[in-house]
């Protein structure tokens, strides 16, 4: 069951809503993939005390862990937040 639903234009990135999506979202894991990396998206998940499970781009520098188990469970786990 969808918690916010934001419309953009078809050419509009995913990851430029991802702070109005999180935004007061309370969870234990922030779930996304990894169209959401961006030290932007994770500085604000660990600001909200949620865990970023996003796995890193392959493109990026410096890579960064992921606990890929916890990326397997399910999307609609009550404590996970799925983006």
């Amino acid at each position: 069951m969808p918690v916010r639903i934001i419309v953009t234009d078809g050419t509009t990135a995913d990851c430029t809503q991802a702070h109005h999506l999180i935004e007061g979202i309370t969870a234990e894991h922030l779930l996304a993939d990894r169209g959401y990396d961006s030290d932007a998206i994770v500085n604000q998940a660990i600001q909200q005390n949620m865990n970023p499970v996003i796995p890193p781009r392959k493109n990026r520098k410096r890579l960064r862990g992921y606990d890929k188990e916890i990326y397997k469970v399910s999307i609609w786990s009550r404590t996970h937040f799925y983006i």
